[in-house]
């Protein structure tokens, strides 16, 4: 992942609750909880962190608690995370024991019926 002179990382710790949006070029580590949006470059979620709204990243490590959509490039769901709302990814690992309650999609077939999306979006099970 290229970045413009020097990595940022913003670590938001879990005594951290958070109430609204959250914007970031930088690369968020969510131990807290947040009640709020959010939208950065690359997210890991702590097993501890909960998350109420949606998520929007290139890269997306979660381990916690997602109650909203998620929508990332290459996403990573450890077999801590519950999730529930709808993922749309392009790359999509799921460690064994996650709980997901929602659809999963590619993310181009955001834009597009059941019907019209007949790609083949690449799946990964880790086990």
């Amino acid at each position: 992942m290229a970045s413009k002179g020097n990595s940022t990382f913003s670590v938001f710790g879990s005594d951290t609750a958070i109430t609204g949006d959250i914007k970031a070029s930088a690369d968020l580590h969510i131990d807290g909880s947040v009640e709020g949006d959010i939208s950065c470059s690359s997210l890991v979620q702590g097993e501890t962190s909960s998350v109420k709204g949606a998520i929007e990243a290139e890269s997306a490590r979660l381990a916690g608690t997602i109650e909203g959509s998620i929508a990332a490039r290459e996403l990573v769901i450890l077999k801590t995370a519950k999730i529930t709302g709808d993922v749309f990814y392009d790359a999509l690992t799921i460690e064994q024991g996650a709980q997901v309650e929602g659809r999963f999609a590619h993310r181009d077939a955001r834009a597009k019926t059941p019907a019209q999306s007949a790609g083949k979006p690449e799946l990964a099970v880790a086990g």
